[in-house]
């Protein structure tokens, strides 16, 4: 899922290592502990070797200082190359299982604006099969052991079939939302404030 990541965003614009790692960081807060250089930069080797980013000077007008003692690397700007840019296209276009999954629903869901309807919608279908099978599992065990769980782990497992309730319904207004053509933004913009509501 990095690579996916790192993909996704150089295809955004170029960046250089200590930007790329505090977007990473953003983009895959939710789903993974945050990224280290340790795990980043043999990513970025491995996508140089197989021709998919390279290094480019920065442009001296738009330098974006690093954080001191980054070394060279703080200087380094990577880029996309138009392998990368198919890559990633064969990447996005992706809806295997493992799209289904918690970190793999998170990082191709942060792309889903540059994802194509078909495919945004097979893993939406696909990741709701996932939490239902998850919310039943819970449901089962908590039916069959629930008297025996001490109250913490009685209530962090209603905790979690709360939370796979509350994902699949976000999940049914996004389908909903996908099969009607919409966009998940409409109907949630904030109403204008009434003349009596405001200071």
């Amino acid at each position: 899922m990095l690579e996916f990541a790192v993909l996704g965003l150089l295809h955004e614009s170029p960046m250089h290592g200590y930007e790329l790692r505090k977007r990473l960081t953003t983009l895959l807060g939710a789903f993974r502990a945050a990224i280290s250089y340790g795990s980043l930069y043999p990513t970025l080797r491995r996508l140089q070797a197989g021709g998919w980013i390279t290094e480019v000077e920065p442009d001296p007008d738009d330098v974006v200082t690093a954080p001191p003692l980054t070394g060279r690397r703080g200087r380094v700007v990577y880029k996309l190359t138009a392998e990368g840019k198919e890559r990633f296209a064969a990447l996005l276009a992706g809806s295997g299982p493992e799209t289904y999954d918690d970190e793999g629903f998170g990082v191709h869901f942060a792309f889903f604006s540059r994802t194509d309807a078909a495919t945004r919608l097979r893993i939406l279908e696909g990741r709701r099969r996932r939490v239902e099978e998850r919310r039943d599992g819970l449901s089962q065990m908590l039916a069959r052991a629930g008297e025996r769980l001490d109250a913490y782990t009685l209530e962090l497992q209603r905790h979690g079939l709360e939370s796979a309730d509350r994902e699949v319904r976000w999940i049914n207004e996004l389908i909903a939302k996908e099969q009607a053509g919409r966009s998940p933004r409409a109907g949630l913009e904030r109403p204008a404030a009434s003349p009596n509501e405001e200071l």
